[in-house]
C-alpha cells in the first residue's frame, strides 16, 4: 500500500441544531474543529415525521384524469 494516501483521521465536535454537542472521529476539518449542523435528526421532517407536501395532480393523476374513462377491450 502506498504511504500517505489516506486523509488524517481525528476527533471533531458535532453541534446539533438544538445545541447539544458530541464528539466523533472524522476526516473533516482539523483536530478539535466544530461542525455546526443545519439539518439533523432532531429538526428534519424525514426523521421527525413533520409536515410533508403531497403533490395533487402528479403525472399519474393527470393520466387518470385524461384517460380514466377509457375501457380497454378484453374479457367481460
Amino acid at each position: 500500500m502506498k504511504a500517505d494516501t489516506h486523509p488524517e483521521y481525528h476527533i471533531i465536535n458535532i453541534k446539533m441544531t438544538d445545541g447539544t454537542e458530541f464528539q466523533t472521529k472524522s476526516t473533516w476539518g482539523k483536530e478539535g474543529d466544530t461542525m455546526n449542523l443545519e439539518i439533523d435528526p432532531t429538526s428534519h421532517p424525514a426523521w421527525t415525521g413533520g409536515p410533508q407536501r403531497l403533490q395533487d395532480g402528479g403525472r399519474v393523476a393527470q393520466f387518470n384524469k385524461r384517460f380514466g374513462g377509457i375501457k380497454l377491450g378484453g374479457k367481460k
